[in-house]
Order: structure tokens, then sequence, then C-alpha cells
């Protein structure tokens, strides 16, 4: 650490990291807005910001992969704060939200424009139902943000066309539901041909359709829609990759062969 630097706090860190998640690539600089206004709330440059953003980029495994360093000095206590935040998404996402909104003067409901008529005047079943409702919009943020508002199957950039998608259900894996790993971003119409197991995604990274939309391929909304798509690769985000186990149960327990 350079003389006169301050130590940079697990608070900091987080309300860094949670920026990290929420930006699409190449944003990451210290002229961008969203990076300016986190550092007013810490007390830091834009610069300080940007850089540590950096930071957690190059502890970022898909940017690795990608060939991406990042700044090489990530602290050992930037790798806890990853760690925390990307493997315990239940918790610590939700809590750099609870610091923003103090620093902002707010809360979370109002950061996230949650009706105070949809809530219970106080008490756990309140706090239960805003961290719930905050960390689906987390991980759609995220979501959206790492395939950089792009349908991975299509390549629509439209982001009110775009959901974030879950490879394992909800329904039936409550421990990833909020998993990053667990999600991809995409279209309405192609997810809600996953969901019914009309198109998969192969655990590496190829998009298969199914059988039963290949038996309609004279019909050219299937071919236009679907069929153009057969083995062509899905569009990759540039930060947490789908995980291959998920894929794998997708590709076996749900796509119709």
């Amino acid at each position: 650490m350079k003389k006169g630097e301050k130590l940079w706090t697990r608070e900091e860190l987080i309300l860094t990291i949670n920026l990290y998640s929420k930006l699409t690539f190449g944003r990451l600089h210290q002229r961008n807005p969203d990076v300016i206004h986190l550092a007013k709330l810490i007390g830091r440059t834009s610069g300080a910001v940007a850089y540590k953003l950096v930071n957690f980029a190059s502890i970022d495994p898909v940017q690795k992969a990608r060939g991406i360093k990042g700044a090489s000095n990530a602290s050992k206590l930037d790798e806890v704060i990853w760690h925390e935040y990307f493997h315990h998404t239940d918790e610590v996402p939700y809590e750099s939200e609870k610091l923003l909104a103090k620093l902002e003067h707010t809360t979370v409901e109002k950061l996230f424009d949650i009706p105070e008529n949809e809530l219970p005047k106080e008490g756990k079943m309140r706090e239960r139902i805003v961290k719930v409702r905050v960390n689906q919009a987390l991980f759609r943020s995220f979501i959206l943000a790492s395939y950089d508002n792009t349908c991975c199957i299509t390549g629509i950039k439209q982001p009110e066309f775009l959901i974030a998608g879950h490879i394992k259900p909800w329904s039936i894996d409550e421990k990833n539901r909020l998993n990053y790993q667990n999600g991809i971003a995409i279209n309405a119409l192609h997810d809600k041909a996953f969901e019914n197991g009309l198109l998969t995604i192969t655990p590496d990274f190829k998009i298969k359709i199914s059988s039963i939309l290949k038996k309609q391929s004279k019909d050219t909304v299937i071919q236009e829609y679907f069929l153009r798509y057969d083995n062509k690769p899905m569009i990759m985000p540039y930060r947490s990759l789908p995980n291959v186990e998920f894929l794998k149960y997708h590709n076996h327990e749900r796509f119709k062969h």
C-alpha cells in the first residue's frame, strides 16, 4: 500500500463488488457515472473504485479463462469478499443492498420500489419478504449484466424481452435458486421452450432443439424461431458461466430428445 492510502474496509468492498455484479462488460472505468456515484458515497476517488473493480475482475474465473488478467494485485481480503459474495448469494448481496440503502439515506424497500401495501408493517415476515424480492431482483440484474443484456440463444438485446432463466428449475432446487451459475439470459419465448424441454444447452454450450419441433420442419415459424439455432453455440456470458452439472441435469432430465 502506498503512503497516505487507507485500507479498504469490508463494507467498502462489499459495496464495490455489488457494483461489479451489476455492470456490463467495458463499464468498469472511472468515468462511469455509477462508479463516480459509489466513490462519493464511500469517500473514495472514482479512480480508486474503478481500480478495485478491475481487481475483482482479476479474480473472476471467467475473465481468467478469456485471458483478461485485470489488475494483478488483488488483496487477500478482495478474494475473501469475492468468495462471500458469489458463494453466499442468499445473504451477502442482500447485505450489500442494505449498506447501500443506509448510505443513500433510504430503505431497501424504496431502492427496489417495493410497495408498502404489499408488505407487513414490521417484523420477521416483512424482512423475509423484502429479502426474497431483493434477491430475485439482484439475480436478474446479475444475469442480464453478465450476458450484456443479450439473449444467449438469439442475440436479442431488448431488455424488456429478456428473462433471467433458471437451468435447474426454481421449483425443484431451492438451494440453487440464487446461484448465479444456474442462470441464463434468455428471451421469454425460448425460456418457455427451455422450461418445457423443447430446447436445451449441452455441457459444451451448444444449443439443441427437440425432435418434437424438428418434426415440424416445414413450418416456417418453427424453422425461423427454433430450428435455425440447432447445434449453434450459445452466446456466452462475460462472467459466471452456466454450471456444467446443471446443464447435464437439463439435458438428461428435462430435454425431450
